[in-house]
């Protein structure tokens, strides 16, 4: 079922249940009465990720908090997308914006990965989980992704499921067409690795080709930005063998 875009959506994280009344943070209830101008009786979208989506009906509003009727549910919780996005963390703007456009394009799991190019070895989670939860509102997403702690690439690699194919964007992969790779993992399990802004080491690259679970794709015949390249690779992935072709 496709989402209500004309109605405003709002995350919630407490149980949602028809006649429960749940309240808003100050800071959403500040959203909705100054910058909305919602006022009693109002509707609007709330999900929490785990309870489907639900109409609810504001029935107090205040600078404080904003207190909502759940009314009905709307559309039911889907099952959480399979795809596990491992990326190495970017500057700041950029690393917001690849963590929106992955929510959107429907990973399961999102996992910063510290690799020795990676520039930004602290990230700040908080601001991630906002930005995972701003793209989950507007894009009429309900099966918030997972927000994993920062983990060294040797680690992950260590700890991988080898039946999940690991795919990953080598700028030194033979060829520029990534479909016909891609094509041969429709119905795998699949995670996806992007590296930082200055690439993969040699020695990085020789571990991962050298691991019987990794695929190793080119993305196109010029050199991508690395934010860039995480959505190109979520495309063609998504597009090629992942659950784009589900759809309909």
């Amino acid at each position: 079922m496709r989402a209500n875009y004309k109605m405003q959506r709002l995350y919630l994280p407490g149980s949602m249940t028809a006649g429960v009344e749940i309240d808003t943070s100050p800071e959403q209830a500040h959203y909705l009465a100054n910058v909305l101008r919602m006022r009693e009786g109002a509707e609007l979208l709330v999900f929490n990720g785990r309870d489907g989506e639900w109409l609810a009906r504001i029935t107090d509003i205040s600078k404080k908090a904003t207190r909502l009727l759940l009314v009905e549910r709307t559309r039911p919780q889907p099952q959480q997308p399979d795809l596990l996005y491992c990326f190495a963390p970017l500057k700041q703007g950029r690393l917001d914006y690849m963590v929106q456009k992955a929510v959107e394009m429907g990973a399961g799991v999102l996992q910063p990965v510290i690799t020795q190019h990676t520039q930004v070895p602290k990230i700040g989670l908080h601001r991630l989980q906002a930005n995972v939860i701003e793209a989950a509102e507007q894009c009429g997403i309900l099966s918030v992704p997972i927000l994993s702690e920062p983990i060294k690439l040797s680690r992950l690699l260590e700890t991988w499921e080898e039946e999940r194919v690991l795919v990953f964007c080598d700028e030194d992969a033979s060829g520029s067409d990534p479909l016909p790779a891609l094509g041969k993992l429709a119905g795998r399990k699949l995670g996806l690795l992007v590296g930082p802004e200055g690439g993969f080491s040699d020695a990085e690259r020789r571990q991962l080709r050298g691991l019987s679970f990794v695929v190793p794709i080119p993305l196109g015949p010029r050199i991508l930005r690395a934010d860039t390249a995480a959505v190109a690779a979520l495309a063609v992935l998504q597009a090629s063998a992942g659950d784009w072709r589900n759809e309909g």
